[in-house]
C-alpha cells in the first residue's frame, strides 16, 4: 500500500515523540511491504512563531491531502496567556473543523506490567478495557464567547445532528465490543444534556436494540470512573465532558504516556495523537514516553488506511516492550527510565523478532 502521511509534531515534547512514532512506521513499512511517505508541516506555537497562524492554510491543505495525520502536542509557557488572541489550541480546534472530525476516541487499557505506576490500587486496574467516545465539534468549546468589564459568558449549545453522528459512531463500536454503552450527560441541569440524553435514547431504541445503553451524570461516572472501572465498555459524552474524563482515565493506565487517541469522521482521513500535553519541562531532554504516540500510529494504520494486521503488530510489540520492563521516567521506579529513543528502539526490536514479514508472505 501507498499512503500519504502527514506528521505536525508541535511544540514542546511533539518532535520527540513523533520521531519516534515515525521510526516505527517505516519500520512496519519496510517489513509489511508497504510504501508510506511523510511530511512535516507546522501547528500549534511554533506555527504562530513562523507564520503569525496557529493552523497555516499549506498545513490545513496537506492534511486534506493526506491519507492520515499524525500529531505531536501544541502549546507551551510561551504561548499560555489567556488573554492573547492567537493561542496554539486554536490551530488545533481549526484542524478538526477543517478535516470534518467529529469523534474522538480514547481507548483505556492498563498495561498489567505498569500497573504500579498507576496511583489506582492494582486490583481495581486488572481487565480495564474503555473506549471514550469524546464529541470534537460542538459544545462549550465552540460556543459564541463575550468578555466585558461587568464578566464573561461561553455559550454551550449543541444540534440534534451533531449529537447524532457521534452517538452511532459510539454504538458501532459498542457493537463490536461487549454490548454495552455509557452516555455521560449532565441532564438533571443542562438543557443540552437533556437533549443529548433524548437523542441518544432514540438512537438506541431505534436502531440499536441489541446494545445496551446507560445514562450517568458526569459528576457520577467522574467517581465510578476511579472506583469501579472493569464495569465500562464503551463510554460516550460530550466535548468538555470528555476532555476532562479522558485525563482523568490516564491515571487508570498510569501516564499520560500510555495513551493514544483517533478523531474521526465520516471520511478516511483522520487525526492521531497521544493524549499527553507537550510537556514543556522535560522537552529537548530525550526523556519523554513515546508510547502513546507509537499507539496512535496502531489506530492511525487500523482506521485510516486499513491495515489491521499491522496495527495489532505495533500493539503486540509495544506490549512486549513493557513486558520487557522498558520504561520511561514516568513509569520507572524513581523516575530512573530509558530514553525516547531507546523505548522506540524496543518496539521496532519487537517488530523485526516477532511481526509478519513481507518477503515470507510468498
Amino acid at each position: 500500500m501507498r499512503a500519504e502521511i502527514a506528521v505536525l509534531p508541535g511544540d514542546g515534547i511533539g518532535p520527540e515523540v513523533t520521531a519516534a512514532a515515525v521510526s516505527v512506521l517505516r519500520t512496519v513499512a519496510r517489513r509489511h511491504g508497504h510504501d508510506f511517505t511523510f511530511t512535516e508541516h507546522d501547528i500549534g506555537g511554533i506555527a504562530i512563531d513562523r507564520h503569525g497562524d496557529p493552523l497555516p492554510a499549506a498545513t490545513l491543505r496537506a492534511c486534506q491531502q493526506a491519507d492520515a495525520v499524525l500529531l505531536g502536542a501544541v502549546g507551551g509557557p510561551k504561548w499560555s496567556d489567556p488573554n492573547a488572541k492567537i493561542r496554539p489550541e486554536q490551530g488545533l480546534l481549526a484542524l478538526r473543523r477543517g478535516l470534518g472530525l467529529f469523534a474522538n476516541l480514547r481507548p483505556v487499557r492498563p498495561h498489567p506490567a505498569a500497573l504500579n505506576a498507576s496511583p489506582i490500587k492494582p486490583h481495581l486496574l486488572t481487565g480495564v478495557d474503555i473506549m471514550v467516545v469524546r464529541e470534537l465539534t460542538g459544545g462549550i468549546y465552540f460556543g459564541d464567547k463575550t468578555r466585558d468589564e461587568r464578566g464573561a459568558s461561553d455559550l454551550c449549545s449543541y444540534s440534534v445532528t451533531e449529537i447524532e453522528r457521534v452517538v452511532r459512531s459510539a454504538f458501532r463500536l459498542a457493537r463490536q465490543r461487549r454490548g454495552y454503552l455509557v452516555s455521560v450527560d449532565k441532564a438533571n441541569v443542562l438543557e443540552t444534556s437533556r437533549l443529548w440524553r433524548d437523542v441518544t435514547a432514540r438512537i438506541g431504541r431505534e436502531e440499536f436494540a441489541d446494545v445496551k445503553l446507560e445514562h450517568v451524570l458526569v459528576d457520577a461516572m467522574a467517581m465510578h470512573l476511579l472506583s469501579r472501572p472493569r464495569e465500562y465498555d464503551v463510554i460516550v459524552t460530550e466535548n468538555m465532558f470528555g476532555d476532562i474524563l479522558t485525563d482523568e482515565a490516564s491515571m487508570l493506565a498510569g501516564s499520560l504516556g500510555l495513551l493514544p487517541s483517533a478523531s474521526l469522521g465520516d471520511g478516511r482521513v483522520g487525526l492521531y495523537e497521544p493524549i499527553h500535553g507537550s510537556a514543556p519541562d522535560i522537552a529537548g531532554k530525550g526523556i519523554a514516553n513515546p508510547y502513546a504516540a507509537i499507539l496512535s500510529c496502531a489506530m492511525l494504520l487500523r482506521h485510516s488506511l486499513g491495515l489491521d494486521e499491522e496495527a495489532d503488530c505495533i500493539e503486540r510489540a509495544v506490549d512486549g516492550a513493557l513486558n520487557a520492563q522498558v520504561f520511561t521516567n514516568d513509569l520507572a521506579a524513581g523516575g530512573r527510565g530509558v530514553s525516547t529513543q531507546a523505548a522506540a528502539q524496543a518496539v521496532i526490536e519487537q517488530l523485526n523478532e516477532h511481526c509478519y514479514v513481507a518477503e515470507l508472505r510468498d
